[in-house]
């Protein structure tokens, strides 16, 4: 079973082209017109084991905002649509992930149902070029429209550099755990019986 997924979305304010495969190896061509959100999807997709191909034209003299959500919500899309059926992956996933003095805790759960969970303060209002606010605004849109519970919790703050990255890399490791197939799961993991 190949789980790769192209998609493409195309708003008044993006333009969206991205491929997903879930069983990569962690190939990345990314360009969103924010260098820092870049080098956040390159270490998502390198940690996850993942391959991306992701074009972003978004509305940049405006912000930052309407190209990082709606890249959040073409990737929960398409990570929703490469899982497939479920059976016989794992289901949960969760990884605690130390970047030098910061220390992140991030959980996720491929349930069918949305959830998000924040709880972290960024010390500055940017890194690079990208809002901090957004990387709230990121996860959360991909838990949403990959119907996912995600948790993300900073349990050592320090440099905001640190920290989003650290997200980054936890939600790739938790995420790669929950997608991965466990012989021993022949259907789906509920009691429910369908996810």
């Amino acid at each position: 079973m190949i789980r790769e997924v192209l998609a493409q979305r195309n708003t008044k304010e993006t333009q969206i082209q991205m491929k997903l495969n879930l069983d990569g190896t962690g190939i990345s061509d990314i360009s969103t017109g924010i260098g820092f959100f870049d080098h956040m999807l390159e270490g998502f997709t390198r940690h996850g084991l993942f391959d991306l191909q992701l074009r972003v034209q978004g509305d940049l003299q405006v912000d930052d905002h309407h190209t990082i959500e709606d890249t959040g919500i073409v990737l929960g899309s398409v990570i929703r649509e490469a899982v497939g059926d479920k059976k016989g992956i794992r289901r949960y996933g969760s990884f605690i992930l130390p970047m030098d003095e910061t220390l992140v805790l991030c959980a996720v759960d491929l349930c069918g149902r949305p959830y998000f969970s924040w709880d972290a303060q960024f010390p500055t209002e940017k890194i690079g070029g990208m809002s901090t606010e957004m990387v709230r605004e990121f996860f959360y849109a991909v838990s949403y429209s990959a119907q996912m519970n995600l948790h993300i919790k900073v349990l050592t703050p320090g440099n905001s550099h640190h920290m989003a990255e650290a997200m980054f890399k936890s939600f790739a490791k938790a995420l790669d755990m929950a997608l991965s197939f466990d012989p021993r799961i022949t259907d789906v993991l509920s009691t429910k019986g369908s996810l």
